[in-house]
């Protein structure tokens, strides 16, 4: 543990302008194995010139496009390294990139073909196989520190050759580095060396005698080195710590991190150097984390790993870190990668750490108060109550006892002499000076939960779940009020979460609706405020969580309908809100705690994040992680703005500070690149991979197209969305789903040209879209050439001509066997009709017409009769059903068939004859008199008992009933068939077997 460093003031960035730098904790996010890194230690970083970043690893090198990792092994192929254990790495102008390893030696990966190609070792090569460092010579060459020499590269013609040293130089150099005036500087076993521009020996450092800790550094085995902006070369050894060369060439030591502790125990190796913002360098430790040194300040402070918060360093063990083209922060640690974005500093979170002294108690932030003095007070779950005191940049954790111990702490108010009292199960008070805690301060509450208290000339106000308590402090006099189901104008309801005033007027903020009061001494007479259907200038929601006023004298309501605004209203009108919800940008409509910055914008906590709403323009910005936000997620109207203006959230995750006036610097957008591709299966080549405005050629063969694209900013990968489209190709933009990796692949593309646009969309306050778009040459197979195309359209019209006439010989031949066809069916048709038509009148049984036929015919005959010319026989065979019980029913159907016979035997050709139903038949007479009629009714009737029936060796006898009418003029058929119907009922009751004529 660095004991020493609690001795040297705390230092963040800006920590003379900020108070709440001591608490502001770099963020890291973390990258390992878990995320594709072949091996957990980390030992080196760079970032190529297309923005990727390359990880060095003990078992192989990385690239990274902030979402995929592609591993290069030392397997022996041609896209692998020589040795797994990367040390360093320098990546060229040309996309290319130099990998110096432990043991096998010096590679250099080939953009053009994503090949590496292994440096000889020895004679012609790098003087030994274990490489330490690398730095450009500024123009086409590499200086390289090996274990056993230094080398120069040309890049050029790819030779190496060895650098003479000094007398006194080990073989052994673990830095180097090429400052921007031409000196080269060693980092040597044996100390610092330089040779100087335009000289070609090597030099020990000179450095003042009288500093002892300067000496120390520059006498040590020097790792690291590092010239920054100011033109300051610092260098950090073995085992005594650092110093640094100012531009003038006067060496200074790092307080409490130069030269050998008291006890001579050896400090940490320092691996690498970091410039941040301001006059700040970081440096990397081995063992010791990260120490944070402020040149002008002179202070040192320590970014370690801390076991109760995951957002810290990974390990203490760095061994490089590296600041990429956005301002991000990567530091390879023995436990993965670590990523820092020193920009999102907008806000961000304070939680439990083991820094007792600069960390909360626990995460569970309930209410926030600040005081006179301009202390911070949270209540806290579990009795816990934490005391923020900017001033002395430390926080005081202060905890309830006795009835109290343990119980969630909600709300504070500060009386007129100073004292605290503190809203739990109960009340307590705190003494301000000594912070001494005095449980139970009003036993008639020790059972009330308190969820808000109001100080107001020396009244108490309490809201709890069961109304509101007055208690006067001066008196000691307890009163209360509630809600009454029967009283309009009582309290809206019990459960009482905020009390404020405003302006001569105390809003009571409840479940149900607020209640205004005149003073803090009204218990009834309230004027309620509801929502209202269908008036969308009442509450926007009844269950009202907090209410504040901006410095504009501007009223805001929370609820769970969304933020209520209060509308300028005079004395004795009603009262009218706008709602900003989710129909206006919120996240959510359930806001729990707002709080107006200084310039009046209400800032609203939400379950799902912070935003904040434009005071003029109404326009939400919602906070993401470039801002700095990591508590995603606030459930308490916890809320406060702090001395200097800074805003305060609790939640569920600790308490979010949120800088309203801090902005980022402003830069330019990141690359949107594309990162991988592969064009009918086949991987591109990095160097190959088309930048925006560049073009991309398919061939013919699949027409397949896979594209990975990236916004190679790092800052937030899993809050900034992706879409693409292939123009030509794709109707509207292709939205890649929340939490998939940006990836574009299309099969099978038809010919011709397109534009694939790619679109990455970032979050928070300031959001931004970046575009890039690639053009997009398919080409077309052989048959989809314009040549291909003539000769086929001649062909295919020659082919046309043939086939046509082929088809009208065909045709005209099928159309003479059609006819033939068509005539053969049309006879069959014909006999085919025929006999539907007998089927469909004649009866199945006789053969003679049925009942629907005969009545057609006998009507026809009826229309061209005159008056007595046609007669109608209606025949009843006598004791039918005797003779079917007799002899059976085919016996009986034998007998109607029989009689049938007979009739049509004894009928003229003109006759009709045919069943009428049953066993009665009837016969058409047309052109016959009633006599006539009478004798033809009487031959049938004499045939039939004259010849029996011989069925089955039976001779049945079959005697009928006959009536017989003739047509009278004007009746109708109907009427014609009733009467012969009454002549043959005469005929059966006159004895039967007889012809009865109808009168």
């Amino acid at each position: 543990m660095l004991f020493w460093l609690a001795m040297v003031p705390a230092l963040c960035l800006g920590a003379a302008r900020d108070p709440w730098a001591p608490f502001d904790a770099p963020w890291f996010d973390r990258i390992g194995v878990n995320d594709g890194l072949p091996h957990s230690i980390t030992t080196t970083l760079a970032q190529d010139s297309r923005g990727l970043i390359w990880i060095g690893t003990l078992s192989g090198l990385v690239r990274y496009d902030g979402y995929r990792m592609q591993v290069f092994s030392a397997t022996g192929g041609k896209s692998d390294i020589p040795d797994a254990y990367v040390r360093c790495l320098l990546t060229l102008p040309d996309g290319g990139l130099l990998v110096g390893t432990n043991s096998g030696g010096l590679s250099r990966f080939n953009p053009l073909d994503n090949t590496f190609r292994s440096y000889l070792v020895g004679r012609g090569g790098t003087s030994d196989r274990k490489i330490y460092a690398m730095t450009p010579d500024g123009s086409r060459g590499v200086w390289i520190a090996t274990e056993r020499g230094i080398d120069y590269l040309d890049l050029g013609s790819n030779r190496i050759t060895p650098v003479p040293l000094a007398e006194g130089m080990s073989p052994r150099s673990f830095g180097i580095l090429q400052d921007r005036a031409g000196n080269l500087w060693v980092g040597n076993v044996a100390g610092l060396f330089v040779r100087r521009s335009g000289e070609s020996r090597f030099t020990r450092v000179e450095h003042p005698a009288n500093d002892a800790n300067v000496d120390a550094v520059l006498s040590d085995g020097i790792w690291a080195l590092r010239e920054d902006r100011e033109g300051r070369l610092w260098a950090g050894s073995t085992q005594s710590g650092a110093a640094y060369r100012d531009a003038s060439g006067r060496w200074h030591a790092v307080p409490g991190f130069s030269g050998y502790p008291r006890d001579h125990s050896r400090r940490a190796t320092v691996r690498a150097f970091s410039e941040m913002s301001g006059d700040t360098l970081w440096i990397a430790t081995d063992g010791d984390g990260v120490l944070a040194y402020d040149v002008n300040a002179g202070s040192l402070h320590a970014i370690v790993h801390d076991t109760a918060q995951p957002s810290s360093l990974p390990g203490d063990s760095v061994r490089d870190l590296l600041q990429d083209s956005s301002g991000n922060l990567w530091v390879a640690t023995d436990l993965g990668v670590a990523r820092y974005n020193p920009d999102a500093r907008k806000a961000f979170a304070l939680q439990p750490s083991t820094s007792d002294s600069r960390s909360l108690a626990n995460t569970n932030v309930r209410g926030i108060f600040v005081d006179s003095r301009q202390r911070i007070w949270l209540a806290m779950s579990a009795g816990r109550i934490d005391v923020i005191d900017l001033a002395d940049g430390a926080i005081r954790h202060l905890e309830l006892n006795g009835v109290q111990a343990r119980r969630d702490v909600q709300a504070f108010a500060e009386m007129p002499d100073g004292t605290l009292w503190v809203g739990t199960q109960g009340l307590a008070t705190i003494n301000p000076d000594t912070l001494a805690i005095h449980g139970s301060a009003i036993p008639e509450m020790d059972d009330k939960p308190v969820l808000h208290l109001l100080a107001d000339d020396g009244q108490l106000l309490i809201g709890t779940y069961d109304g509101v308590y007055r208690y006067d402090t001066r008196t000691h006099a307890l009163a209360h009020f509630t809600h009454d189901a029967n009283d309009p104008g009582s309290l809206s309801s019990d459960t009482v979460r905020r009390i404020a005033r405003i302006g001569n007027d105390i809003w009571y903020v409840t479940g149900r609706g607020i209640s205004i009061a005149g003073s803090a001494l009204q218990n009834h007479g309230f004027e309620n405020l509801f929502h209202r259907p269908g008036d969308n200038t009442s509450l926007p929601n009844n269950l009202a969580s907090s209410i504040a006023m901006d410095p504009q004298g501007n009223l805001l309501v929370g609820t769970y309908g969304g933020l209520a605004i209060l509308q300028p209203r005079s004395a004795g009108e009603p009262y009218r809100f706008n709602t900003i919800g989710i129909a206006n940008g919120l996240p959510s409509d359930n806001v729990n705690a707002v709080q107006p910055d200084d310039l009046g914008n209400p800032w609203v906590s939400l379950p799902n994040g912070l935003a904040m709403i434009d005071a003029n323009t109404h326009a939400v910005h919602t906070l993401g992680l470039r801002d700095g936000l990591r508590i995603s997620s606030y459930v308490y109207a916890a809320a406060a703005r702090a001395p200097g203006g800074e805003l305060l959230f609790g939640g569920l995750g600790g308490l979010t500070v949120v800088r309203p006036s801090w902005q980022p610097r402003d830069e330019a957008d990141a690359p949107l690149a594309i990162t991988y591709a592969a064009v009918n299966g086949a991987p591109l080549a990095f160097g190959k991979l088309p930048r925006s405005g560049e073009s991309l050629a398919i061939r013919s063969r699949n027409r397949s197209l896979r594209v990975d694209f990236a916004l190679l900013d790092y800052e937030a990968p899993a809050e900034t969305s992706y879409s693409y489209r292939m123009e030509g190709f794709d109707e509207e933009w292709i939205e890649v789903p929340r939490g998939g990796l940006p990836t574009a692949i299309y099969t099978n593309l038809p010919h011709g040209d397109y534009k694939l646009r790619l679109r990455a969309q970032t979050h928070g306050m300031q959001p931004r879209v970046i575009e890039s778009g690639v053009d997009v040459s398919v080409e077309p197979r052989w048959y989809e050439t314009i040549q291909a195309l003539v000769a086929a359209g001649i062909l295919a019209l020659v082919a046309i001509v043939g086939v046509i006439q082929l088809r009208t010989l065909y045709l005209r031949r099928q159309a003479r066997q059609l006819q033939q066809q068509i005539d053969l069916r049309t006879q069959d048709l014909l006999v085919a009709n025929k006999r539907l038509d007998e089927l469909a009148n004649t009866d199945a049984l006789t053969g003679a017409c049925n009942r629907r036929r005969l009545l057609e015919l006998a009507e026809e005959v009826r229309a061209l009769s005159a008056d007595g010319q046609a007669c109608i026989a209606l025949l009843d065979l006598d004791r039918f059903k005797r003779i079917n019980d007799t002899y059976g029913h085919l016996a009986g159907d034998a007998v109607i068939r029989h009689a049938c016979r007979i009739m049509q035997e004894q009928s003229r050709d003109t006759d009709i004859i045919g069943r009428y139903g049953g066993e009665e038949l009837l016969a058409c007479l047309p052109a016959s008199t009633l006599e006539q009629g009478m004798a033809v009714a009487e031959r049938i009737r004499a045939a039939l008992a004259e010849h029996p029936l011989e069925h089955d060796g039976h001779a049945i006898v079959v005697t009928v009933s006959i009536g017989v009418a003739a047509y009278r003029a004007g009746e109708t058929l109907s009427q014609w068939l009733t009467r012969a119907d009454g002549a043959l009922y005469e005929a059966k009751h006159g004895g039967r077997n007889r012809c009865v004529a109808a009168h």
